[in-house]
């Protein structure tokens, strides 16, 4: 593996940073802090081999605001494009199967021969598959790492789509919905890596960004989902072998690259890279694994008040999303009869509008970190675009459903992302995987819970009447959202404001002398 500035590696260091010292630093050089900007720190033991590291570690001093401290040597891989770049591929494909058949709920209900709201399950497995198994996958992050993960999320994702294959006939539907819920158990593997790979892989000015690219390729999916079906399977209810064929095109299609990208996941991913992005990886990284317990680590999230907020609001906004996005085709034809390829086109501008959305929040929060006032104030915009949007459905216009569509998508869509990144903010030093698998879980049940009675308003009485249902859940996530309290612990490490000795269980035994379990560092 390339690495920048390999060509600087001290002869004879290891890929793994060396636990030892680490622990004794901290996160800081022996001795905790030095008493002036110009003296050095006394060693915490007076062991040879550590002459040699004391010009080093001198060199790592940084000076400012009058006191010096030293950080743990730091360095971004270039390996962590890579990664990125096929994370958001797989999880498109996967974002991809999960509304293929939403967004042709009339063709495929009709090829079938069963209900909408059958056709509805084949979105909703999705959801109902996350719930019970999130815990489970979040522990596997934990215990077995970033890089098994990622190739069970790849893996299953192509199984899924091949089973697929064997469902392109009439009497099916049980073989098409079990192949969905291989993917829907592929999503659980998926859906939580964002903020990791973000942490681990990238440095303190551009996590924010990273997770949004990485929350991006999801989208992505979503948005081809809502283009490329209506194009590839037109509705022929008079020609079912047509239509068969027509979907054997996109499933075979879906199964090849899928596979492809199941490969390209175990060339390219790894655990970690060599040297820790930013200092607040660095400080992670000094825990010995021993002392990490997932439990605990649960249990610390559920007594995060902020984070208990934030894990309501989160589910309330994205399960309307997920609600709006499978139920986007019933609510078009109801107003607009024969409009399906146009239904499609509408979700297109809706996900890359929230693309567009994701990916300014995430460069945002990576110059200002104003996590909560830029989402609360998004919160807020897609409350008013989905008023909007639900006022102006049955006008008859079709320019103006892409315009108010668009809106509401580049708010509600672009939401998603700073979620992530706040949870990691609140609930540092906890698993970022952990918390993200909360969030999506929350998210899950509100998507479940908010596509039943809005599908069921929608059929019974009108569109409208499912839209104003989900506006008033999302004025309540606004008003939970703005009882946050916001406290970045992570932007604290990496600035130096705060030293973590970072324990995901209490310690019972006595503290050594050079460590502390929190430590604020005066800025004087």
């Amino acid at each position: 593996m390339v690495e920048e500035g390999g060509e600087e590696e001290a002869e004879g260091e290891s890929a793994e940073m060396p636990a030892a010292p680490l622990q004794r630093f901290n996160g800081f050089l022996p001795g905790k802090e030095a008493a002036g900007g110009g003296e050095q720190p006394a060693p915490a033991a007076p062991a040879a081999p550590a002459a040699p590291e004391a010009p080093e570690a001198e060199a790592m001093l940084a000076a400012g605001g009058g006191r010096a401290e030293a950080r743990l040597e730091t360095r971004l891989s270039r390996r962590r494009l890579a990664v990125l770049a096929v994370f958001s591929c797989y999880s498109l494909v996967n974002a991809f199967q999960w509304i293929q058949y939403s967004i042709l709920s009339n063709v495929f209900a009709g090829f079938y021969g069963v209900s909408f709201t059958q056709i509805d399950w084949l979105s909703m497995v999705y959801m109902v598959a996350y719930v019970p198994l999130i815990l489970p996958a979040t522990w596997l992050l934990d215990a077995r790492g970033l890089r098994l993960t990622a190739l069970l999320g790849a893996g299953l994702n192509a199984l899924g789509a091949w089973l697929k294959c064997g469902s392109l006939a009439p009497q099916r539907y049980p073989l098409t919905l079990a192949a969905q819920a291989v993917c829907a158990v592929a999503q659980v593997f998926i859906l939580g890596l964002p903020s990791r790979i973000a942490s681990v892989w990238f440095g303190p000015t551009e996590v924010s960004t990273a997770c949004a690219v990485a929350v991006l390729g999801n989208q992505l999916g979503t948005a081809i989902g809502f283009l490329l079906p209506p194009v590839l399977v037109p509705n022929t209810p008079n020609d079912i072998d047509l239509m068969a064929h027509n979907i054997s095109i996109m499933f075979y299609g879906t199964a090849i690259v899928s596979t492809l990208l199941f490969f390209l996941a175990g060339v390219v991913f790894e655990e970690k890279p060599k040297y820790p992005p930013s200092h607040s990886q660095a400080v992670l990284q000094t825990k010995p694994p021993e002392d990490y317990s997932y439990k605990q680590s649960i249990i610390n999230l559920f007594r995060n008040i902020p984070f208990i907020l934030l894990l309501i609001s989160y589910g309330i906004m994205t399960g309307a999303f997920y609600s709006v996005s499978t139920l986007l085709n019933q609510m078009i034809v109801t107003h607009y009869e024969g409009e399906e390829v146009n239904a499609g086109r509408i979700g297109l501008t809706l996900v890359v509008a929230g693309m567009v959305g994701s990916i300014i929040c995430g460069l945002w929060l990576d110059y200002t970190k104003t996590y909560k006032q830029t989402t609360l104030i998004v919160y807020i915009l897609s409350f008013i675009g989905l008023l909007v949007f639900t006022f102006t459905l049955d006008l008859g216009y079709l320019i103006v459903v892409f315009v108010t569509g668009g809106v509401l998508g580049f708010f509600m869509t672009g939401y998603l992302p700073l979620g992530f990144e706040f949870a990691v903010e609140i609930t540092y030093p906890e698993s970022e995987g952990t918390s993200s698998g909360l969030l999506n879980a929350s998210a899950q049940i509100f998507g479940i819970v908010f596509t039943l009675v809005q599908g069921k308003l929608t059929t019974d009485y009108s569109p409208r009447a499912g839209n104003i249902f989900l506006c008033a859940w999302i004025f309540v996530g606004i008003i939970l959202t703005a009882l946050i309290k916001s406290d970045l612990r992570r932007h604290n490490v990496n600035s130096g404001i705060m030293n973590l000795d970072v324990k995901a269980v209490p310690v019972d035994s006595p503290v050594e002398p050079e460590s502390t379990t929190l430590k604020i560092q005066s800025a004087l």
